[in-house]
């Protein structure tokens, strides 16, 4: 579990402590891809009404895995 970690860090994948709403997943993606952390959760809503239960899924197994910053 380290090394996923330590990976996800090195990509810059990691869960901000300022600026959560919930788990920071959001935030810690929109970061990474240039984004603020509101269009990156609108994108995540948008996302879930696209394909639907996928995002349900995938948001804890984030959660889990990205590491704190």
């Amino acid at each position: 579990m380290n090394s996923i970690h330590e990976a996800m860090g090195r990509e810059g994948l990691y869960r901000p402590r300022e600026g959560r709403v919930l788990g920071g997943v959001c935030a810690g993606l929109g970061r990474r891809f240039g984004l603020d952390p509101w269009p990156a959760r609108l994108l995540f809503i948008l996302l879930l009404m696209i394909i639907p239960g996928s995002q349900i899924l995938i948001y804890p197994v984030l959660w889990i895995l990205m590491p704190s910053d």
